[in-house]
């Protein structure tokens, strides 16, 4: 009997002729998840098997597995011999403190096992009501608890209880190449998190105003850059320095339009970032509505900028939602941290809501759009997480 983890997929199963393209990165990035650990690695049909590591590694490699995209579910089990007695010995224990309901099922992928699923299962539930029979109660329809038996067609048996929840959506790399505009808030984490599940591999973007945003603010966006480099297989994040582009702004603009003519900058530093370093779109934390810059007439002047797919995952997500998201996969507590982003910098008392495009350009016409980026590209930190 030796301690073994499942890892199943389920999208992926979902692909044609291309689909082993989606299983060798999915195993690529299993494999680099877990560097560091000593592990054998097993496959087997729409399943593979991590054993062979040490005891007090065991917590510790499900955490990772959690959070590489491509993964439905796991579970840790443990791997027996297809042998009736020896599938006893270890599923009795696994059952000690269970109270309640329960059932038993059994999966033979061997169909050579002589003992038929059905029949296997009702066998190992009489066995563990034998000893355990003043805590437990048979329900087949909605049990409590569940022991789950599948014998493989190696000669081995796996038994489990535990079906843990993995990201699921498809390994990083098989959507394309996305740069994140990474703000010290909830949402544009989140945001990274979305399109990662999707298969997309992130660099992101930070805006710096220094010293109107100190270096907390900036630690404050590594620490999530790192978060959401968990989930991506590594990052780059970009710090920009954005500090003379918001002078400018606020020196010669409409006072109503400072965050629309922020916007309108970020998204084309992005845009260059990403067409210098093989990005393919750019990713943004949007929810419609939100607030003043996430109109549609202000999404729209934003976009007007680019030409590169921008993906908005958040755009109906109230904010709730996407809380929730940002607590589950463990940003929400730095997001909330006091440390002011550039967007709070200048900030207007009344922002236009619906800015319109002709009022726009002729404030931006004041500004040398040009001189400005290029300024600012010339002295981007590059921190790979």
């Amino acid at each position: 009997m030796k301690k073994t983890i499942i890892i199943r997929v389920c999208e992926i199963f979902l692909k044609g002729k291309n689909r082993f393209y989606f299983l060798n990165l999915l195993e690529e990035h299993i494999k680099k998840a877990l560097d560091g650990f000593t592990f054998n690695f097993t496959k087997l049909q729409m399943r593979y098997l991590i054993d062979g590591f040490d005891d007090f590694d065991y917590e510790a490699i499900i955490e990772k597995l959690k959070k590489v995209c491509g993964i439905h579910t796991i579970s840790p089990a443990y791997s027996v011999e297809s042998d009736y007695e020896k599938i006893k010995e270890c599923a009795i224990p696994m059952c000690e403190d269970w109270s309640g309901t329960f059932k038993v099922e059994t999966n033979r992928a061997d169909k050579t096992f002589s003992i038929p699923s059905v029949e296997l299962s009702r066998q190992i539930g009489g066995d563990i009501l034998s000893v355990y029979g003043k805590n437990l109660q048979v329900d087949v329809k909605k049990p409590q608890n569940t022991l789950r038996i599948d014998i493989r067609e190696n000669g081995t048996t796996l038994i489990y209880t535990e079906v843990i929840k993995g990201v699921g959506g498809m390994p990083i790399g098989s959507s394309g190449h996305g740069f994140l505009m990474l703000s010290g808030g909830i949402d544009s984490p989140v945001a990274g998190y979305m399109m990662a599940k999707r298969g997309m591999k992130l660099s992101s973007v930070h805006f710096h105003s220094y010293p109107y945003t100190g270096e907390a603010a900036k630690e404050k966006v590594i620490t999530l850059g790192k978060l959401v480099s968990e989930y991506s297989a590594g990052m780059t994040l970009y710090v920009v320095k954005f500090t003379k582009i918001q002078e400018a702004i606020h020196e010669r603009c409409a006072e109503d339009l400072m965050i629309t003519m922020m916007r309108r900058f970020m998204m084309r530093i992005t845009e260059r970032l990403a067409l210098k370093y093989g990005g393919q779109s750019i990713i943004t934390g949007e929810s419609l509505g939100q607030v003043a810059s996430q109109t549609m007439e202000s999404i729209t002047s934003s976009n007007s900028v680019v030409e590169m797919p921008v993906f908005r995952p958040l755009i109906a997500f109230d904010k709730l939602e996407t809380i929730e998201i940002a607590e589950r996969i463990g940003t929400y507590e730095t997001s909330i941290l006091p440390y002011e982003d550039c967007c709070t910098v200048f900030l207007p008392k009344y922002p236009a809501i619906k800015p319109k495009m002709e009022r726009i350009l002729k404030e931006e016409s004041r500004l040398d759009v040009e001189s400005l980026i290029d300024e600012a590209l010339s002295n981007v930190e590059i921190i790979r997480l």
